[in-house]
């Protein structure tokens, strides 16, 4: 039988499987073949065909030209939203599912939409080590365009489709933050079309009330149209060493320990359980022991986190030298663990099998996902699902961890320190001094016994509140309007929001992020 009738075959009965279990039950209960027949070739399709646009753009140098025009065009809709009397909130018109965020945004649906297609690297200035790009520049799209040009951004969170609007407006980190701070620590300036339809550059000597409430503002301040990163020079690779480490206290202590070393270039630790972690330290470099280098970003490579465990089950340690850009998307291509513990996406897709013959397809677009994954599955991850990053004091990671395990018990948690300047804001330490801070990422299925998401999650939130810590907002958040702004600091937010007439403008972050608002 030729390969063209076997394909029709398969096709054939398979569409007579999907008509007999009925198509619901089937992206319900064996949603791993809808994504593997067709959301991993569409997500190839999606890749290709920005990747050619962002090539040609930076190729034909379209990209400064054309940004004036679009700044021009969002300016031009703001106006007319003030013409048609404000009657609605505004917000960007990019439809929800393309946000890696797993919050369903439904406020997009009442609110007044501004296209914003905004999407390129504008310059490289080597000379002030800054490069200038459009919001909805993405993490994969910014190290591809930089490194061959010997540059790379301190901070470059984990997954490729991360884009810097979302960053800066939310917020962003990784192993490198106890050096360099969250992502917005890393940016020197914004440009925003404001509520009146004015453009406005910010910087932390221009307009600097404005710089320093733009993050973690969600968009309720104005619509950000680009941002100033500052640039490092790239070293081709980081050599890491994998440290096993068992006991809570010795987890803790360690990992506190390497964070506070600066002559480490990364720091990230993953706990596999209540008493047994991996703790890993980075260094760049320009030279490499050639059979020590694992390429660890390709396709048919194992997943980051399940090669690291092999160090903890072997009870040994390890160092090896990882290309830079494989190193600063390791996680990308299982979505952290999220492909292996969502069991209706890819639960196989760590097999040998499966990543030398579709290793290449992986991972799935998160906002493919989103799109196709239908009521009834939403609902079930928000119950039985968790994606949660709590930013706790360093000095508390202890006692946090022993919380998660009680309120929560996801495993493996992320790792990721982080120095928290003293900058107005939202965001900024109790006291008047930097302090180092740790990102704990919970993302999977709670194994605690009768977990029930609302209430435990809000006995989450209550914990991180009392230890002076923050909820990163693109997830789910449970707590009401008062213990909101009993988290986050709101002065200078709502100062802003007053004088700048924002008010009719957009609505609340509280109001557009937590679901006690949304519900």
């Amino acid at each position: 039988m030729s390969p063209v009738w076997s394909l029709g075959a398969g096709l054939l009965l398979l569409l007579l499987w999907v008509r007999h279990r009925g198509l619901e039950a089937v992206l319900v209960h064996h949603r791993w073949v809808f994504v593997c027949l067709f959301l991993l070739p569409l997500s190839i399709l999606f890749d290709v065909y920005y990747q050619l646009r962002a090539w040609a753009v930076w190729r034909l140098h379209s990209a400064p030209r054309q940004h004036a025009q679009r700044v021009r065009h969002i300016q031009a809709q703001v106006r007319e939203w003030k013409n048609e009397g404000s009657k609605r909130y505004m917000c960007t018109g990019r439809p929800g599912w393309l946000t890696v965020s797993l919050r369903v945004g439904k406020y997009k649906k009442i609110h007044k939409n501004i296209m914003i297609n905004l999407m390129d690297v504008l310059e490289v200035d080597s000379e002030r080590q800054v490069v200038r790009v459009e919001p909805l520049v993405t993490m994969g799209q910014l190290t591809a365009h930089l490194n061959p040009m010997g540059w790379t951004i301190p901070v470059v969170p984990e997954l490729d489709d991360l884009t810097v609007g979302g960053l800066i407006m939310g917020t962003g980190i990784e192993s490198s933050s106890h050096i360099y701070g969250l992502f917005q620590h890393t940016c020197v300036a914004y440009e925003l079309v404001l509520a009146d339809g004015s453009l406005v550059r910010c910087s932390p000597t221009e307009n600097s009330d404005l710089f320093y409430a733009v993050p973690w503002s969600c968009g309720t301040l104005g619509f950000l149209v680009a941002a100033e990163i500052k640039m490092i020079p790239a070293k081709k690779y980081v050599k890491i060493h994998y440290e096993p480490v068992r006991g809570l206290r010795k987890i803790c202590e360690k990992f506190t320990e390497e964070s506070k070393k600066k002559e480490n270039s990364f720091v990230e630790g993953l706990v596999y359980s209540l008493e047994e972690a991996v703790i890993m330290t980075g260094v760049l470099t320009d030279e490499a022991e050639q059979s020590k280098i694992n390429r660890i970003g390709n396709y048919y490579k194992p997943w980051f986190f399940k090669h690291v465990e092999k160090y903890l089950k072997a009870d040994r340690t390890g160092v090896e030298y990882i290309p830079s850009r494989h190193y600063y998307h390791r996680h990308t291509r299982s979505i952290f663990w999220e492909l292996q513990v969502r069991s209706d996406i890819i639960p196989f897709g760590n097999n040998p099998i499966f990543r030398y013959l579709f290793g290449w397809m992986v991972p799935p677009k998160i906002s493919l996902l989103k799109l196709t994954q239908g009521e009834a599955i939403r609902k079930l991850y928000e119950q039985h699902h968790v994606v949660q990053d709590m930013l706790v004091p360093m000095k508390s990671l202890e006692k946090s961890i022993q919380t998660f395990h009680v309120d929560l018990n996801v495993y493996p948690l992320w790792l990721c320190p982080f120095i928290l300047p003293n900058n107005p804001g939202m965001v900024h330490p109790k006291g008047d001094e930097a302090e180092l801070y740790v990102d704990i990422g919970a993302y999977g299925e709670p194994k605690r016994k009768q977990f029930e998401a609302r209430a435990s999650m809000r006995q989450m939130e209550k914990f991180v509140r009392s230890v002076h810590g923050f909820q990163m907002l693109y997830a789910d958040c449970y707590m009401t309007r008062e213990e909101f702004w009993d988290m986050f600091d709101g002065s200078l937010y709502h100062k802003l929001r007053e004088q700048m007439n924002c008010k009719d403008a957009f609505p609340e972050v509280y109001d557009k992020i937590c679901k006690a608002a949304r519900h």
